[in-house]
């Protein structure tokens, strides 16, 4: 059973590494993030949200409920720690 695991293991590393060849070069301005996503959040930004900070707009404004979905996971999983290693007081 080991070696299957370890099979199964080495061939999901291979098939990574293999999916790797067709992500773009890292800060490649060619790529498609840079010449269609980032070009319409700094040419509109402004004028949609009326923000001046682009990163707020996009923050707020843009990905306002993703953002909130994010902060709620970051503090439920605080929270569960705090009270997994909160001491119980003894009767």
């Amino acid at each position: 059973m080991r070696w299957f695991n370890a099979l199964i293991m080495l061939l999901f590393v291979a098939l990574m590494l293999y999916a790797t060849v067709d992500l773009p070069d890292h800060a490649d301005p060619q790529s498609p993030a840079n010449t269609h996503v980032s070009p319409t959040y700094i040419e509109n930004s402004v004028k949609d949200t009326h923000t001046p900070n682009i990163v707020t707009a996009v923050l707020a404004d843009y990905r306002g409920y993703d953002t909130l979905g994010e902060t709620m996971v970051i503090f439920t999983a605080g929270l569960a720690c705090v009270l997994i290693l909160m001491k119980r007081k003894e009767r």
